[in-house]
């Protein structure tokens, strides 16, 4: 648990630390959870390897620290081991083992070699690359990644040249061109099939301009929502571009990781980065446990989706798009002067009275856990704020 309750996740106060105390309550289960996977392995070889990984875990965390929870904290990493809860699977058990063990092994933070058996393909994004490689096995040691075949013949993969597979949006957001969630065809939104990597036909450079505009105009009008971006977010998943509508997802499995489509209009990509991030900071409360005792039946009509949606779905849809709603007023406050356009104060109408619609839902029929408390307190005097009233 994180201590005090949370009382600014969905909109942060200024000097907020909300953010960042929940990702890191996060990170320990995680090292647990490693912990006991070892056991549940059958096959010799990546049972004795995941073991070996587990003791350059511990020896690393009495020297360096910073480097295990840096690694743990990479959604590449933690989304194989969320994605693992479901009982041991020997495929993702070798990919987690490499794409932890090069994680440490890129930020120099082994103690010693170690050896995994090699699966046919990891991401590491300490090094921003996507290894491919054959059976056999891999070597990691501080600041090198090799490879050995069942020859014995051996290859060097890090450091070495090679194709990037993420590309720096900035100095802690990337756009991923390759992506290692095993959920990530899985699709709840009626209007969308799965999220493949897709740049749409637009190029990497278009992307991360059209990006980096974005966070921009949340950094001018949002600056502590924009700080906990940097805390949380790691990586952009890109799937597709359209003119005329926007489609985005995240997953509770892979904190720090959102998928977007690009769309020319740089204030949808802002609502677009905003409401994603909403989902992955309630992600890391939800880590926790439930927050609603009714959360999933039944079905209620929903402010921002055309299909019925259980009580989960609203709180998420009304806790990111409250945000959205503070980044118009703000920007009407400043005096922005794409504030001054009829249709951005539309825009601002229709986000503020959808939210006024879902916190109705919430207030008449959610059943809020212990968890779950703070957060519908805090919806519903922002819900009042924009209603004019105290905030």
């Amino acid at each position: 648990m994180t201590g005090e309750p949370i009382e600014d996740l969905t909109i942060p106060r200024a000097g907020s630390t909300s953010a960042r105390r929940l990702l890191s309550a996060t990170l320990r289960p995680l090292l647990g959870e490693l912990g006991g996977l070892a056991a549940q392995v059958s096959e010799p070889v990546l049972r004795q390897g995941l073991i070996g990984l587990l003791g350059a875990v511990r020896a690393a965390l009495v020297v360096d620290p910073g480097a295990v929870w840096s690694a743990l904290r990479r959604p590449t990493v933690g989304v194989l081991i969320r994605c693992l809860r479901g009982g041991p699977e020997v495929g993702l058990l070798r990919e987690l083992g490499a794409t932890l063990a090069s994680e440490l092994a890129v930020a120099g933070g082994l103690q010693g070699p170690l050896r995994l058996p090699a699966p046919p393909r990891f991401v590491c994004l300490g090094a921003r690359r996507c290894f491919t490689v054959g059976a056999g096995e891999l070597l990691f040691a501080a600041g090198s990644l090799r490879h050995r075949d069942g020859q014995g013949r051996e290859t060097t993969l890090w450091p070495s040249e090679g194709a990037a597979s993420h590309l720096e949006i900035n100095s802690s957001l990337m756009l991923a061109l390759v992506d290692n969630n095993p959920l990530a065809q899985m699709e709840a939104h009626p209007d969308k099939a799965g999220n493949a990597i897709d740049l749409g036909g637009q190029t990497a450079e278009r992307w991360i301009a059209a990006l980096r505009e974005a966070l921009d105009i949340i950094a001018g009008h949002m600056p502590e929502l924009r700080a906990e971006i940097d805390v949380v977010l790691q990586q952009v998943v890109p799937v597709g571009y359209d003119e005329q509508r926007h489609l985005s997802a995240s997953y509770q499995e892979a904190i720090g990781t959102v998928y977007m489509s690009l769309h020319p209009q740089a204030m949808t990509m802002a609502e677009a980065i905003i409401h994603e991030f909403s989902h992955n900071k309630l992600a890391t409360l939800q880590e926790q446990g439930p927050l609603l005792e009714n959360a999933f039946w039944p079905l209620y009509p929903s402010p921002v989706r055309p299909d019925p949606r259980p009580l989960h779905g609203v709180l998420l849809a009304v806790h990111a798009f409250l945000p959205v709603a503070r980044l118009y007023e703000s920007m009407i406050a400043g005096d922005d002067p794409r504030a001054r356009r009829p249709e951005f104060r539309e825009r601002f109408a229709a986000i503020v009275a959808g939210n006024s619609e879902g916190a109705a839902v919430l207030r008449a029929h959610a059943k809020a856990t212990a968890l779950g408390e703070p957060l519908l307190a805090e919806i519903s005097r922002w819900d009042r704020h924009f209603a004019g009233g105290s905030g």
